[in-house]
């Protein structure tokens, strides 16, 4: 603890020393919509806390609806005295903000790591499967790929209206995969990029997507999980504020237009032993369509992370490479589980089915507790695509319905923690009904 504490302390003041116009740093955290909450510290406050100081925020933080409100949920929220809880600073994440108006730090802060963390906290959920994992001498290897949207700064009655091209000042409204689009949106895409690296986000490759103002951004593969998701998050926080600046909005917003394609989060695994050898790749494959078979039986109950909100739902099916049944194939993009063309020293899973906007820490801990369960239960999958295009499982297609099959999972209840699942499926729960308590113009255009 002390050698950590020193540590802390040497990077808060190497920070100051880099940037002395830094007055306040925001210490935040991601809740279960995958929204950051948090605070602002002043940096001498921030320099007693990498000290020792104690760092307390509400519990119930954690568990803020996609609009911010609070849920009954248990005994929390409105029965338990509204309790702090102790967080930790993340080593490596002290880093400048450069897309406001004013000289700003930030820095990742958790409740994993500490001596009571709080059992639903996306990022504890996923250090405990981690954890899990390594005393089973298996070690991940993890890389994100995020879609997203440029829309115009200004809205239109509330609707998003599509990206102006800079060089014509057009709207940028014909889907397409064009590599000139990366050229004429050089300006913000280059923005983000560097605002990303600066962040300490490995990004590699940038591309043009289907849809108008459309764009995905690859990370590099790291060997620690935890900061994997860490990069997802912070590029989301980071490319919104870049986008602003520049004069866009920028959106994970699974399905923003019915029309073009949803904007997914697609997440590259690897399984390594202790000697380094990829765990997948072994006895002709075999443990590959192992871990295939879990993650395709547990998918179907995993339905309220990997689509979190109305709208993602919204995103499967009808359109470019969007599944609608649990699959799987070899380098093929209709799958929900790709196996991308590599040597056995690269054999790896493509989850290809959450929504941009999910939550990348419990993403991942799904996408891990599937290839675990198979891992430990041998079983053949059903056929890949590339041998029967209607090969595939039902999944649910609704909220409601998929809280109720994913609640009382046993194996999902056993390696993501009972506790969590019964507060997540709540939480979804509510979301989805205070969504339906809002009359929309449509209800009285058909009904009035």
């Amino acid at each position: 603890m002390k050698s950590q504490a020193s540590k802390l302390l040497a990077e808060v003041r190497t920070f100051r020393q880099n940037h002395p116009d830094v007055r306040y740093v925001d210490l935040i955290a991601l809740d279960i919509p995958g929204h950051f909450y948090g605070k602002r510290y002043p940096i001498e406050m921030l320099e007693k806390v990498a000290a020792g100081s104690p760092l307390k925020l509400p519990q119930n933080a954690v568990l803020l609806g996609a609009q911010g409100g609070l849920f009954k949920i248990g005994d929390y929220c409105f029965h338990d005295g509204d309790p702090d809880a102790n967080r930790r600073l993340v080593p490596g994440t002290l880093k400048p903000v450069s897309w406001e108006s004013q000289p700003l730090g930030q820095m990742l802060i958790t409740s994993d790591g500490t001596e009571a963390p709080i059992e639903f906290e996306p990022r504890e959920v996923l250090a405990k499967v981690l954890e899990r994992l390594h005393h089973k001498g298996i070690h991940p290897v993890v890389a994100f790929e995020l879609e997203f949207y440029l829309f115009d700064k200004k809205l239109d009655n509330g609707l998003p209206q599509f990206a102006r091209d800079p060089l014509s000042g057009d709207a940028d409204d014909q889907p397409n995969l064009h590599i000139e689009r990366l050229s004429r949106f050089s300006e913000v895409l280059d923005d983000m990029a560097q605002t990303a690296k600066d962040q300490g986000i490995d990004i590699t490759v940038i591309t043009a997507e289907l849809g108008p103002g459309q764009f995905e951004i690859n990370f590099g593969h790291l060997d620690d999980g935890l900061r994997a998701a860490d990069w997802a998050a912070l590029f989301c926080r980071s490319t919104r504020g870049v986008a602003l600046k520049h004069g866009y909005r920028a959106s994970f917003m699974a399905k923003p237009y019915l029309q073009f394609p949803g904007s997914g989060m697609h997440v590259h695994v690897s399984l390594y032993d202790g000697a380094g050898n990829n765990v997948l790749a072994a006895h002709q494959q075999q443990p590959l369509r192992h871990a295939v078979a879990g993650c395709l039986e547990l998918l179907p109950h995993c339905m309220p992370i990997f689509s979190p909100n109305h709208n993602a739902f919204r995103r499967l099916g009808g359109t470019v490479n969007a599944a609608t049944r649990a699959s799987w194939g070899f380098e093929d993009r209709d799958a929900c589980v790709r196996i991308p063309d590599s040597d056995p020293r690269n054999l790896r899973i493509e989850h290809r089915l959450a929504s941009a906007d999910a939550n990348p820490y419990l993403v991942l801990a799904a996408i891990l507790v599937g290839l675990e369960h198979g891992l430990e239960t041998k079983r053949e999958p059903i056929a890949p695509l590339n041998e029967d295009r209607s090969s595939g499982t039902d999944f649910p297609v609704e909220m409601l319905d998929a809280v109720r099959t994913m609640q009382h999972q046993p194996v999902l209840r056993d390696k993501l923690g009972a506790e969590f699942i019964d507060v997540y499926c709540e939480n979804k729960r509510q979301d989805h009904l205070a969504f339906q308590q809002e009359i929309h113009a449509r209800e009285y255009r058909w009904f009035l």
